[in-house]
């Protein structure tokens, strides 16, 4: 392997992962770029949920560099919330890419394939286009089920007419990619149930899940220590949270869970809270209406403290709204940190048949009846014996290995290969 291999990484999101040297693709070009590999990531001038955006000069695109993989900052218009303006953003990220990809290309030569990923469809359209013309393969990999997700939630009717002209679109694009890469594990399954897989040969389909890098979570768990007066409170079984508080992510679960904890567990548990959103104040009063003490909310915290954080806890658990998305796998970010945490895990959520919780043997994954069964779930595991409790902290560690961005990239590195079609 020499410099000469060049790999495009398409992420419009990825824009913060420079910022915080952290992150899926991130990672993925951290440990190619070890390989010998050119890495560069494309991805918009604007930060997702942020005022802030990266300063393009006056041009309509900026690199830089972040542990050796170069950036490529597309100049795209500023927006908030998910409306029109937001719209206008992905149009215009994938809109530029065309020309900025022929300026770098005739600069510094056509990469040897792009991996063009989600989470909207746009991006994964523009790779298949550049890299059909210039000869090249396009892996296209999927982080979001567009338009399934919408429909789950209800966003859009699945027989109206957005949603058949997103499921066409969906449908070309999985056609004319080179391979196919789903981070959720049940990526076949969706295929199949939408008669696609006898219009593509599924060997070309793979699952690579998001994951967690180790050396990193190790580093920042050691060196970025937080200050608070809970987290150092060895009296209570502490059960964390770490994330979005949004509709979606169900949070106002833990506050039930939190009064039904306080009324039939002996041991004294307290829910302990890191993150915002437009749920947060909502919540918070509620709590303090019901006049717990048992659950706080700390606000948001910068990333790198995270490992810290969950290091000082017993439990962490993950709730979300009921979905049928579920039946295809999960691969949420927090699961993985969740897991290089050494800590068991309670997720309500209706994971189904691809469930890493029970399937590496670290807890309890499943959508309960109501938040009692929840709450109790919560208690049966801080009543656990030492033995027991160790047995899932090993076995959580263990998953994270397996989940570490080290091994991901092998698998990653396969596929490129593959694709391409050379040794490399």
């Amino acid at each position: 392997m020499n410099n000469s291999k060049t790999i495009w990484i398409w992420n419009h999101y990825a824009t913060n992962m420079f910022f915080e040297k952290g992150g899926r693709h991130h990672w993925f070009g951290r440990h190619l770029v070890k390989k010998g590999y050119n890495v560069k990531i494309f991805c918009a001038s604007t930060i997702h949920n942020s005022e802030e955006e990266v300063d393009t000069k006056g041009r309509t695109y900026f690199t830089d560099f972040s542990d050796g993989i170069e950036y490529v900052f597309i100049k795209t218009p500023k927006y908030t919330g998910n409306g029109k303006a937001r719209i206008k953003n992905m149009y215009a990220f994938y809109k530029e890419l065309f020309p900025v990809s022929k300026e770098i290309a005739a600069k510094d030569g056509d990469p040897d394939v792009i991996l063009a990923s989600s989470v909207h469809p746009l991006t994964l359209i523009a790779g298949i286009k550049i890299a059909k013309k210039m000869g090249i393969p396009c892996v296209c990999e999927v982080r979001d089920l567009w338009p399934e997700s919408l429909i789950e939630v209800g966003i859009l009717g699945r027989d109206s007419l957005p949603a058949k002209v997103l499921c066409k679109g969906e449908a070309w694009i999985y056609k004319r990619a080179d391979k196919l890469i789903f981070t959720m594990p049940g990526g076949e399954d969706y295929l199949k149930e939408r008669g696609l897989d006898k219009k593509i040969d599924l060997k070309n389909v793979y699952n690579i899940n998001n994951g967690i890098d180790l050396i990193d979570y190790r580093r920042e768990e050691a060196e970025d220590t937080f200050e608070d007066d809970d987290l150092d409170d060895d009296s209570f079984f502490k059960v964390m949270y770490t994330g979005s508080i949004r509709r979606a992510n169900c949070v106002g679960d833990l506050v039930d869970a939190a009064v039904i904890c306080d009324q039939k567990s002996d041991k004294k548990i307290k829910f302990v809270i890191y993150g915002d959103g437009d749920q947060r104040a909502e919540l918070e009063e509620k709590a303090e209406q019901l006049g717990l003490d048992n659950i706080v909310f700390k606000g948001r915290v910068e990333k790198r403290y995270i490992p810290f954080i969950l290091s000082k806890g017993d439990l962490n658990v993950v709730t979300g709204e009921d979905s049928n998305l579920g039946r295809y796998g999960v691969s949420w970010n927090k699961l993985f940190e969740y897991m290089a945490s050494g800590k068991p895990i309670v997720a309500n959520y209706n994971i189904q048949r691809y469930n890493f919780v029970d399937e590496y043997g670290f807890g309890e994954a499943r959508r309960y009846k109501d938040n009692g069964q929840f709450a109790e779930a919560i208690i049966r595991m801080s009543e656990l014996d030492r033995a027991q409790y160790d047995d899932l902290c090993a076995n959580a560690k263990t998953a994270a290995q397996d989940f570490d961005y080290e091994n991901l990239t092998d698998r990653l590195e396969a596929v490129l290969k593959e694709a391409v079609g050379v040794s490399w």
